[in-house]
């Protein structure tokens, strides 16, 4: 993150939320803010497939695929 463009963002945390993300910093190695970046980060994302995922079942489905299981049979 050297060359990158940084924003300060203050969080406030319950505190066993702190109580965790504390534990989980001295297990990882990793500072409090690489572990809220990594999480903000990959929640996102989650947020993210799951908007692809609404918008593509439509078109999905009339191709004949309604579930996970149709999608994997055709691709196996």
């Amino acid at each position: 993150m050297c060359d990158m463009k940084t924003a300060t963002l203050t969080i406030r945390l319950d505190e066993d939320t702190e109580r965790l993300l504390a534990q989980s910093s001295r297990r990882s190695g990793k500072n409090r803010s690489e572990i809220a970046r990594e999480a903000i980060r990959r929640q996102l994302r989650i947020e993210r497939f799951r908007e692809l995922r609404a918008e593509s079942i439509p078109y999905a489905e009339a191709a004949g695929f309604f579930t996970d299981e149709d999608v994997f049979r055709e691709v196996s």
